[in-house]
């Protein structure tokens, strides 16, 4: 189990109206990724909100995806050097939101942040949805950043993450747990809407995202989420768990679901589907 003491991955609309009062170094970000994110921001956000796009601001892409996949990560001196460019320092309390409850890449933004050692970072509930249903401060008005300094001697990802060739041995392993949070349909191979092939890794359980959160949106309550999750990882350690998705976008909603719930940070699988489908590995279907 986690440190109950650390401050809670999750916040409520109340309680950041509540922070924003009370705090100096607060700085919100919408990290959205779907059709028009950024013509949607400009629009309308989360008051002084900075827009982060998935694919130039949290990934490496490689001209060939099967070489990490859709949303490989950057380099970790990259990410820190942007850290410092959005006005980021290691003082920040960082708040993150989507459009999508924290699936769409505010979860994996917060991943990133927790994965350099930073410790004030929140994904907030229920995304901008629940923001605007709260009546919190809403407008087009674009912030400047200021310029900061992340200082850290942190030079690799202190979450844990394994590669291709470590999944390859854990798909022919009963030592190891690896859950697939896509759709069922796709983790079925009943159809793929993003990469080449359907179907799913061999040994993966399908433990869909959406099942992180109440049907209004909101993250089910960290008790309801140990208990879910006690019963899946049963026998199996921090360190035998891995967790993929598409591209290792989504994969984070249900590591920060984990978070939330108590639980220490299982293994990403950064390349995720996207990687693992690109590189004649072998695909089961139901």
């Amino acid at each position: 189990m986690a440190n109950q003491n650390e401050l809670s991955p999750i916040i409520d609309v109340d309680e950041l109206k509540l922070l924003v009062h009370e705090s100096t170094d607060v700085v919100i970000v919408e990290v959205s990724n779907e059709k028009n994110a950024k013509e949607n921001y400009l629009q309308q956000h989360l008051d002084s909100a900075i827009f982060l796009d998935l694919n130039k601001d949290l990934a490496d892409i490689k001209t060939d995806l099967a070489l990490g996949g859709r949303h490989p990560l950057p380099q970790i001196a990259n990410f820190l050097d942007f850290l410092s460019g959005i006005g980021i320092s290691p003082n920040s309390h960082v708040i993150i939101y989507d459009y999508k409850n924290g699936a769409n890449a505010a979860a994996r933004f917060w991943w990133m942040m927790k994965s350099v050692g930073h410790k004030n970072v929140q994904v907030l509930n229920g995304g901008f949805q629940e923001a605007e249903r709260r009546n919190y401060p809403i407008n087009n008005h674009v912030p400047v950043p200021k310029k900061a300094a992340y200082h850290t001697s942190v030079t690799d990802w202190q979450l844990p993450v394994v590669d291709l060739e470590e999944v390859d041995l854990a798909s022919k392993s009963k030592k190891h747990l690896i859950i697939d949070v896509r759709e069922k349909p796709r983790y079925n191979g009943e159809f793929e809407p993003i990469d080449l092939i359907a179907g799913h890794i061999p040994n993966a359980v399908n433990i869909p995202f959406t099942d992180n959160l109440e049907e209004d949106g909101l993250f089910k309550a960290p008790k309801k989420l140990r208990e879910k999750y006690q019963d899946i990882f049963n026998e199996f350690g921090n360190d035998q768990i891995i967790v993929h998705c598409g591209s290792g976008v989504t994969a984070c909603h249900s590591l920060l679901a984990m978070s939330y719930a108590g639980f220490n940070i299982p293994k990403l699988y950064p390349g995720s589907w996207s990687e693992w489908s690109r590189n004649h590995k072998p695909i089961e279907k139901l």
